[in-house]
C-alpha cells in the first residue's frame, strides 16, 4: 500500500485560512460574531483594558469563532449525506448550534462582567 504524501505545512495553513474566510464570507453568524469582536476590541482600547481582560477577550473570541466554523463544517457534511429529516441528522445539527449558542452567551456574560464596571467608572468620572 502506497503512503499518501502530506501536504508541504504552507499548504495545510492555507487551507485553514480557506475556510475561516469562507465561514466569514458565507455564514450570517460568524459576520456577527466578527462584528462583536470588533466591538469589544474599540471598546477593550477606549477602556485600556488590563492584559488578563485582552487575554479573557481573544480566548473567547476564538472559542466562540472555533465552534461556529464546528458548527458550519457538521451542518455541511450532514447536507452533503442526506436531503432526508432524519432525526440523527437534526440532533448533529442541532447540538452543534448549541455548542456555539453555549459558548456566545458566556462570552457575553465574561463581556458584561468586563465591561459594566468599566462603564461605571467612565460615567462616574
Amino acid at each position: 500500500m502506497e503512503k499518501q504524501k502530506k501536504n508541504a505545512l504552507y499548504k495545510s495553513f492555507g487551507y485553514a485560512f480557506e475556510g475561516i474566510f469562507a465561514g466569514i464570507k458565507k455564514e450570517r453568524n460568524m459576520k456577527i460574531h466578527c462584528l462583536a469582536m470588533v466591538l469589544v476590541l474599540i471598546a477593550g482600547a477606549i477602556f485600556q483594558l488590563s492584559p488578563m481582560k485582552w487575554c479573557l477577550c481573544f480566548v473567547l473570541f476564538g472559542l466562540v469563532m472555533a465552534l461556529e466554523l464546528v458548527n458550519t463544517s457538521i451542518e455541511a457534511v450532514v447536507d452533503m449525506v442526506t436531503e432526508e429529516q432524519r432525526p440523527l441528522a437534526k440532533l448533529a445539527k442541532d447540538t452543534a448550534a448549541g455548542a456555539v449558542l453555549i459558548a456566545a452567551i458566556m462570552a457575553a456574560v465574561v463581556g458584561f462582567i468586563i465591561f459594566i464596571p468599566e462603564l461605571m467608572e467612565f460615567f462616574t468620572h
